[in-house]
């Protein structure tokens, strides 16, 4: 079990402090309450919260459980808590400007945090910690180094030995899963978008990869059911000449990559889907050789698409209404993060930022072909974590 070390902790909060004194220039306090920033900030993941002062220690208040928060928690100072009456033991008197994450932070939870605190002017703690989450460490880098070679090697070698006539999209999926969590795989894939819930990925034979579905990608997937959009259906089965598309996610100790990879199962594609297929292979490397400290993702974005002509933008990056609107997106302890190569994300790249591209195309009748890799950023361009194959991988 792999604890964060206390240097790293002590590192962070630094880092999330000159952003703030940066950035939020009129800080008083911040209040962190979501499981992942908590962990972020303090190596353990509990029903509680953390009071950042500008000035002095920090306080992580644990209502479930202190015990274990203490025995895999480096953080210095760990306290029990009942109730948001015990955050006024650690909360700076007088503090009148208040972050919290907006995001997350119901309205339920604020009206019992007003019960006891004089919040006085909120604000937003969310884009300032996606911002420092966005640079990773070394140790941050390792896991995620890790979780790409497991990536690769069961997308790229296992998966093609598991496909057979007449198996389903939801036993495909299993079969990934375990094959996943025995080479050390932590077994969920975390998503921050609100009330989102993301299992494995999205697992889909021919037309099931444009079945529109809430999550916010350009891949479909039909789902278990109704109540389950997730994964693959039970009862779509592999045919001769399908299209095979896995577009999941993969970690370490909490860390994630992402990766998506095509297979044609007992056939070939049409000329015109390999010459779209090909298209985005192209428009990832291009994109990948961007990926630079100082490179800014909304011209990145545009770099590569402004050359792209109508017909292939027709079912681009989504099919039909489906279509998103960026190219990729950060990766680390969430699938989706900060930065988004997009329009309107301005704030310059930097060096260990991680980031998915995932340039993809539909093809009614067919499916979804493109391909999805997860890139460092780095000085000589995009250093890819998860493998080069280039999709459409013939079984």
């Amino acid at each position: 079990m792999a604890f964060v070390p206390p240097e790293e902790l002590a590192e962070r909060l630094a880092r999330l402090r000159q952003r703030l004194d940066r950035a939020a220039p009129d800080w008083e306090v911040a209040l962190v309450m979501s499981k992942v920033n908590l962990y972020y900030l303090t190596g353990t993941m509990p029903s509680g919260a953390l009071v950042v002062p500008r000035e002095g220690a920090p306080t992580l208040w644990v209502r479930r459980s202190f015990e274990r928060s203490r025995s895999e928690s480096a953080f210095a100072d760990v306290r029990p808590m009942r109730s948001f009456r015990d955050l006024l033991a650690g909360w700076p008197r007088g503090a009148r400007s208040v972050l919290l994450e907006k995001e997350v932070v119901t309205l339920a939870h604020l009206e019992r945090l007003t019960k006891y605190l004089a919040l006085g002017t909120i604000g937003a703690l969310d884009p300032h910690l996606s911002a420092v989450r966005a640079v990773k460490s070394a140790w941050e880098l390792e896991r995620q180094t890790a979780s790409g070679r497991i990536h690769q090697r069961i997308l790229e070698e296992v998966v093609p030995g598991l496909l057979h006539e007449g198996l389903s999209e939801a036993d495909l999926g299993a079969e990934i899963l375990r094959a996943m969590l025995l080479a050390g795989h932590h077994g969920v894939a975390r998503v921050a978008m609100f009330d989102t819930e993301l299992f494995l990925g999205h697992v889909c034979f021919g037309e099931n990869s444009l079945r529109p579905n809430p999550f916010e990608g350009p891949g479909g997937v039909e789902g278990m059911s109704p109540a389950v959009p997730l994964m693959g259906s039970r009862q779509r089965r592999l045919r001769r000449g399908d299209l095979v598309f896995v577009d999941i996610g993969c970690g370490v100790d909490g860390y994630h990559t992402d990766k998506t990879q095509t297979y044609v199962f007992g056939g070939a594609l049409p000329p015109s889907a390999q010459a779209a297929h090909r298209r985005c292979v192209e428009i990832q490397d291009a994109a990948a050789a961007m990926l630079r400290p100082g490179a800014i993702p909304a011209e990145i974005h545009a770099a590569v698409t402004r050359d792209l002509d109508a017909a292939f933008l027709e079912n681009f990056m989504g099919c039909g209404d489906q279509q998103v609107r960026f190219l990729g997106h950060g990766v680390g302890l969430q699938i989706d993060e900060w930065p988004v190569i997009a329009a309107g994300f301005e704030e310059p790249l930097a060096g260990a930022m991680v980031i998915a591209l995932e340039p993809k195309k539909g093809l009614p009748g067919i499916g979804m072909v493109g391909i999805e890799n997860t890139f460092v950023v780095e000085p000589g361009g995009g250093r890819c974590l998860t493998g080069a194959h280039r999709g459409l991988l013939a079984v």
